[in-house]
């Protein structure tokens, strides 16, 4: 067999991982111990993020007449791939947080939505929080308006309920104060 053809389902597995993919972000690994190894990968997977490592010539022509075609002068010397299909921002988020304990982990560059990205542009998209975390922000503020609300008309509500009491006891003084007025007149 042909060299091309042991390495053409590789190229093709590449291509199908990054066909429908939001984000690719290449990472030069050099220098991680295993924990630290171990511990990327974990941090990835629970994100959602396939995280795997590729010879460059095989991502080279993975990349060929994709969006990702703009990081091929990313790879030079040993590169990762990070994967994400669903939260764009998450391994730019995932791998700057990582390389900031790990200095040994060096980010080469990024597509981020169809936009290439150098490692400053990855290092600004990292500090984008995740979609989850843009929605519950969304929801509380949505939400603070309305609690606000109900706690003013439940104030409002109790003040009104202990001057009810205090009114209907002045309303009944005047009352009879009126009946007794009325009387010796009626007489």
């Amino acid at each position: 067999m042909a060299k091309v053809e042991l390495k053409q389902p590789i190229v093709d597995a590449i291509a199908e991982e990054i066909k429908d993919a939001q984000s690719v972000v290449l990472v030069d690994y050099r220098g991680l111990t295993v924990a630290q190894d171990t511990e990327l990968r974990k941090q990835l997977r629970e994100a959602g993020v396939v995280y795997k490592v590729y010879k460059n010539t095989m991502m080279k022509r993975a990349f060929e007449g994709t969006e990702f075609a703009g990081l091929e002068n990313c790879l030079e010397g040993p590169s990762a791939i990070a994967i994400s299909k669903d939260d764009a921002t998450a391994p730019a988020r995932i791998l700057c947080k990582f390389a900031k304990d790990a200095p040994a982990l060096e980010l080469k560059g990024g597509v981020v939505e169809g936009n290439v990205y150098d490692i400053a542009g990855l290092t600004e998209l990292s500090k984008i929080p995740s979609r989850e975390e843009l929605l519950s922000r969304l929801l509380g503020s949505m939400q603070s308006p309305i609690t606000n609300f109900a706690r003013v008309i439940k104030q409002i509500a109790e003040k009104d309920g202990e001057a009810a009491p205090a009114e209907a006891a002045a309303g009944e003084t005047a009352e009879a104060s009126a009946e007794v007025a009325e009387a010796p007149a009626a007489e």
